[in-house]
């Protein structure tokens, strides 16, 4: 019966895919929902059900319009629940809810309950997780949430949230105490003191990720909670239908720079889930972080030895494949998600390496409202006007760039100066001589002696200015 329900999942989970990247987000979320409902404890599914939720409400963070009526009955059918420690329907009704507003705190904090109750822990962390992000000040949900982390022993983690309740309350007493008790537990527990008689049996932990877990004898065989790599393995071998532990193992390895031991983690896993986007995804990643690696192996290579020519050859022509396979992932993601503006910023900049103005700037344009990104892209877009010969728009962006609040030297130096010289040497162009001494001191009021900003200050003040000079 659990393989029959794995199976059906997995269908659901595939046709949910689809209908996301078509954006029908009511199909994808049914679909999605069906896989979570089928396997409650995967929390690959529930995040990405969560994520379609939020799309569908366009990230406006309060869900559907009249929720608050809306989810009235849901809110009596989890206390009901609650009292008769009914858990699953509790997870069930939860869920439900977060379909109407899925960045709904208490509906997040019930789930996390529930799934707690119920031993889904993965599924319980994401979903505090998520009550904490939707009302930080709640000691409520960060007591819950420290409180599972502990159990899982993420102690540093559990740390932050007794610190965000002694922040919101300054006299609470158990959360300094907390603080004091799994800071020490952390340093214990990461240093294998705990189970050591003596400082000689002292030995690594398992999940001590900042280096390598090893047996502590070459060649035997590590024992459960010895090695992070050997549990994931031992629980693959255990259910080699469960993608999740191929995807913790793949991560391990990532953070262990095995990229090649990662890469061939998540074929295996593409091929368990019958062809998962999302893995498909991953694998891109790795591909790309193996090429930058070798990438920069090159480089090392020339640097020494600069009259090389072979060498120097080799570093053009990996950059040269890097940015083709950079912006042939890119393209299929900006298809994918056609709405991450983030993606297409990422793609018009590898177009704008290739010369290719035109592409570059309706990909900007469609990212241009971001107000995340809204500085950059304007940046971004002067320049490829200006190799358009559109300089009267380059100027307008510009213009747009330095009156933005957000574009201060303090928090982009370098997208600050960089804005002030372009349209200093734009109103240089165009006569405007007194704009272009005010851009131009503003950089040198931050960096005196950025590019040739003096020497061209200096030049309009004695008259001798060149406006027709070429960008």
């Amino acid at each position: 019966m659990d393989d029959e329900k794995k199976k059906i999942a997995a269908e659901c989970w595939k046709k949910g895919s689809e209908a996301m990247a078509k954006e029908q987000w009511d199909f994808a979320i049914v679909m999605f929902g069906q896989s979570t409902a089928l396997i409650p404890s995967n929390l690959m599914y529930r995040q990405t059900l969560r994520g379609v939720e939020c799309k569908k409400y366009n990230n406006n963070k309060t869900g559907a319009k009249m929720a608050g009526m809306k989810l009235m009955g849901t809110r009596a059918k989890i206390k009901k629940a609650k009292i008769k420690k009914d858990w699953q329907t509790v997870e069930r009704a939860a869920e439900a809810g977060l379909a109407v507003n899925p960045w709904d705190a208490q509906l997040n904090a019930d789930l996390g309950q529930a799934c707690r109750k119920l031993d889904f822990q993965e599924v319980a962390k994401f979903a505090y997780e998520y009550a904490v992000a939707g009302n930080p000040e709640s000691k409520v949900y960060n007591r819950a949430l420290a409180e599972l982390l502990e159990e899982r022993g993420d102690y540093l983690e559990a740390v932050k949230c007794w610190q965000r309740i002694l922040k919101i309350d300054p006299l609470d007493g158990e959360a300094r105490s907390k603080i004091m008790q799994l800071g020490a537990t952390s340093v214990i527990d990461r240093g294998g003191y705990g189970d050591a008689e003596t400082t000689r049996d002292v030995k690594k932990t398992a999940y001590d990720l900042d280096r390598p877990a090893r047996t502590s004898v070459p060649g035997a065989v590590d024992g459960p909670g010895v090695s992070l790599e050997a549990d994931l393995q031992r629980a693959i071998r255990k259910d080699e239908s469960n993608t999740d532990n191929y995807l913790k193992l793949a991560e391990f390895y990532k953070r262990e720079k095995r990229l090649s031991e990662a890469a061939d983690t998540l074929n295996t896993a593409l091929q368990v889930s019958g062809g998962d986007q999302n893995i498909r995804e991953l694998m891109e990643d790795i591909e790309l972080d193996q090429m930058r690696n070798n990438l920069a192996l090159a480089r090392g290579a020339a640097r020494k030895n600069d009259e090389d020519q072979t060498a120097s050859k080799n570093v053009a022509a990996l950059a040269q494949e890097l940015l083709t396979r950079e912006i042939r992932v890119l393209q299929s993601r900006v298809e994918r998600y056609s709405q991450d503006t983030r993606v297409k910023y990422e793609l018009a900049k590898r177009l704008m390496r290739k010369k290719q103005w035109a592409d570059s700037i309706k990909l900007l344009q469609s990212a241009a409202n971001d107000p995340r990104l809204e500085c950059e892209v304007a940046i971004a877009l002067s320049d490829c006007f200006i190799k358009e010969k559109k300089t009267a728009l380059a100027k307008r962006q510009l213009q747009r760039a330095v009156e933005n609040e957000k574009l201060t030297h303090h928090d982009r130096p370098d997208l600050f100066k960089k804005a002030h010289y372009g349209l200093g040497r734009l109103c240089e162009q165009d006569g405007q001589r007194e704009q272009a001494e005010n851009h131009y001191n503003e950089i040198l009021a931050v960096e005196y002696e950025y590019r040739d900003t003096l020497q061209r200050l200096e030049k309009l003040q004695a008259g001798d200015g060149n406006p027709s000079e070429d960008q």
